[in-house]
């Protein structure tokens, strides 16, 4: 499967966001785990670069990130500054654009009882498939645990694209006692080219003090 990075003289590969799912493993780390920070998208993208080079067995040099994109449903300007999240939202933003990642937001339907995003996984799988069919990516890196992503990694195998899924499992108990829960459907990882389980890397790494996981977290 190596054969259009080898004529190309590079692998391509492009990086998809769940954001909410992003924001979700974030906030675990920053509020929940040891390690109290939060996760670095300019990390990420090293890690994920030093990944596929291991994985498809490159060197680095060679390996290339053309395209990252972030997608999540977001709420309305009043409603998150209502909210005291405007600024953070804004901040975030400057975050993205200085990593080189395009951002795609879905308005969040406010005058539901429960706002959900909705709508979401069907944008970035249109927008992942699109790119690895016109771009001929070699490797499409997916932030994500939803099983709804099963049908867009099929496809990509389909056309010899590999997935490399970042999924994380974790659970943890809330300030008001509740009992939260993040589980990666394992439909999901198992249709992935390289499933990469990121809580058992990162635990891992910390109980041998290896500092080469670093990179995932802002300073």
């Amino acid at each position: 499967m190596l054969e259009r990075s080898e004529k190309k003289g590079m692998v391509r590969v492009a990086v998809f966001y769940d954001g909410g799912y992003l924001n979700e493993v974030s906030n675990y780390y920053k509020f929940y785990h040891s390690k109290q920070s939060r996760i670095s998208i300019y990390g990420i993208h090293e890690f994920i670069r030093q990944k596929v080079s291991e994985l498809e067995n490159v060197d680095a040099t060679r390996v290339h990130i053309v395209e990252a994109h972030y997608f999540r449903g977001r709420f309305s300007a009043e409603a998150a500054d209502h909210a005291g999240k405007l600024k953070a939202e804004r901040l975030f933003d400057d975050v993205l654009i200085r990593a080189g990642v395009v951002q795609h937001y879905l308005p969040v339907d406010e005058r539901s009882f429960r706002p959900q995003e909705k709508g979401i996984d069907v944008w970035l799988s249109l927008e992942a498939f699109d790119l690895a069919v016109h771009k001929q990516l070699d490797v499409v890196a997916l932030l994500a645990c939803d099983g709804d992503y099963v049908p867009l990694v099929r496809k990509l195998n389909g056309i010899g694209t590999r997935a490399l899924l970042l999924a994380w499992d974790f659970q943890y108990t809330m300030p008001d006692g509740n009992e939260r829960e993040t589980r990666t459907s394992r439909a999901l990882i198992n249709e992935a080219t390289y499933p990469l389980m990121m809580h058992e890397e990162i635990d891992e790494a910390i109980a041998k003090d290896d500092a080469s996981i670093d990179i995932l977290f802002i300073d």
